[in-house]
């Protein structure tokens, strides 16, 4: 077991302070939830019954039980490895064979992060074939579902295994600057999986078809000259074969870019509102969203690896951890794992910046199709198709959100013209 000291207990009570805000927030959500959740919001009064808006309600309820239950199994799971001296352990047997730094440090890296992973297992499992199965969204047999785990361990083993392998290369051979090389080769890495996913990553999973309904395809095309976009890449992805959720998202950089729609999207969807939630994806673009994320995502990293940089070389992170010397690959990981309490504390901050995007890009669909009730009907169908929570307590949705909640981001569409004026 481990001694206790200053630095362990302060990542205990760290990771003890998550849990209880976690917990407060959870409590005034399903509270808020069921002080109003027989309330049909105006704006949903043409869409959602008394059945569905209970269906909602449960739906929402479940999950943020299921999502409270697996958050502790991932806080205990977390303290059993640090108490128990695993990390160390590892550490003290892959040194033991005297391998070279990088080889040791992959080994160290790619074991932990593995064994981390485990816990998420068994609530993917239940999330899937009983909580997704009871609401009728799960279409996912066992042998689909066995074989996304296996291909996904395969794929994220071999891009974290690349990842780690050139990370710590240039830890090794740049010790006085790598924080800076690192922060530089981060971005690299980013653009080039983005470029990948589409072509390489996500056909291993699905299956993607061009998308043959002329309605749709010209409704599309249009929308991307009235934009001045050109993306040659329009797809339809089987996602109804897992399950009965719909979206659309855009994918890629450069030649690799396109447009996805779920199967289960065109076939629930009238073509405007296709073009709306399209038009929505669009204003991410023309807004310069993902270029402004890359950038402070760079900014961010570089801050992150000094702060690395600096941790990995004090011994007292090691010691408050149960390391008996410096073991830079191992510090490494410690540095990350002390890091996700921190993180959480600043979800908030991430969220506020992404609610000013998505905003953005509904006054651009709203004026790019000049018809904003196209986009509100899809937000309506997509909330009821989806069994979206109608009211989160907005302490919780200011917190966690990415995404203005829908009956708010709603009425703001319809307090904008076209011309994007409130």
């Amino acid at each position: 077991m481990q001694s206790y000291n200053q630095i362990l207990i302060g990542f205990l009570c760290l990771i003890g302070i998550n849990a209880l805000v976690r917990f407060v927030l959870n409590r005034l959500n399903i509270g808020h939830l069921k002080a109003h959740g027989h309330e049909v919001p105006g704006v949903f009064a043409d869409e959602i019954d008394s059945e569905t808006l209970s269906k909602m309600n449960e739906y929402t309820m479940v999950n943020s039980r299921m999502a409270s239950v697996e958050d502790l199994c991932e806080d205990l799971f977390i303290v059993l490895i640090v108490l128990t001296g695993f990390l160390p352990g590892l550490a003290g047997l892959i040194e033991s064979y005297g391998l070279h730094f990088i080889v040791s440090g992959l080994l160290f890296l790619l074991a932990a992060s593995f064994v981390m992973s485990l816990i998420g297992i068994p609530f993917d499992l239940y999330r899937n074939f009983v909580i997704e199965k009871r609401f009728s969204f799960n279409n996912m047999t066992l042998s689909i579902w066995l074989s996304d785990l296996f291909k996904g361990i395969v794929v994220s083993g071999i891009l974290m295994g690349v990842f780690i392998a050139l990370f710590l290369s240039i830890v090794h051979y740049a010790p006085d600057m790598w924080w800076l090389f690192v922060s530089i080769f981060f971005i690299l890495f980013q653009l080039f999986v983005m470029w990948l996913y589409p072509v390489v990553i996500a056909p291993l999973f699905n299956k993607f078809e061009p998308i043959e309904d002329v309605e749709v395809r010209q409704g599309i095309i249009s929308l991307m000259n009235s934009a001045g976009l050109n993306v040659k890449g329009l797809y339809k992805m089987d996602a109804g074969k897992r399950s009965r959720h719909s979206n659309a998202y855009f994918t890629g950089i450069g030649k690799s870019k396109r447009i996805v729609l779920y199967d289960t999207l065109l076939e629930t969807h009238k073509p405007d509102e296709i073009a709306a939630v399209l038009a929505h994806e669009l204003g991410h673009w023309k807004r310069g969203h993902i270029k402004k994320q890359l950038a402070l995502l760079s900014l961010t990293s570089i801050l992150f690896m000094y702060i690395t940089f600096v941790l990995v070389n004090w011994s007292g992170l090691y010691i408050g951890f149960g390391f008996e010397k410096v073991i830079l690959y191992a510090g490494l990981f410690l540095v990350t794992l002390a890091a996700r309490p921190v993180f959480f504390f600043l979800t908030p901050f991430s969220c506020i910046l992404s609610r000013h995007f998505e905003r953005q890009a509904d006054e651009y669909a709203a004026i790019l199709q000049a018809k904003p009730e196209s986009l509100v009907l899809a937000l309506k169908h997509l909330a009821k198709e989806n069994l979206a929570n109608l009211h989160p307590h907005p302490l919780y949705a200011w917190f966690y959100y990415s995404h203005p909640p829908i009956t708010e981001r709603i009425k703001e569409i319809l307090g904008r013209d076209v011309t994007g004026k409130t």
